[in-house]
């Protein structure tokens, strides 16, 4: 498995609709685990770079949800960012072993970038 770094030390809240439910303290320094199966599925899924997904995480502003759902197993996240060419990504992932996993990331919809827009203010 591949570790990349990114220099950030910083707290981040999930938020549920309009509500801040709690703080959620990612790995400092920010690291991600990258392996042969999830560094290229979004590509082939979605079209969406590994490295996109790394820059949502360190490019501002974020929306971080507990996805209660899907977290059965783990717990699982899904984080509304943007890349550094300011392409809005939908980002499902957990954190194992104090490293962002990345589930899938794809485009925001119609709906999610309306939500994004207006939590973002």
């Amino acid at each position: 498995s591949h570790i990349f770094l990114t220099p950030i030390d910083f707290p981040i809240f999930v938020y549920y609709s309009n509500i801040q439910m709690s703080q959620l303290t990612m790995p400092k320094p920010l690291a991600f685990n990258w392996d042969l199966h999830n560094i290229n599925k979004s590509w082939n899924k979605h079209g969406v770079h590994y490295k996109e997904c790394e820059q949502a995480f360190a490019n501002e502003p974020q929306l971080i949800f507990e996805d209660i759902k899907h977290s059965q197993d783990e717990n699982r996240y899904t984080l509304f960012g943007k890349t550094s060419s300011n392409r809005l990504l939908y980002i499902t992932y957990t954190i194992r072993d104090n490293q962002v996993r990345i589930i899938s990331a794809r485009d925001q919809n119609k709906k999610e970038r309306k939500s994004y827009d207006q939590q973002k203010t």
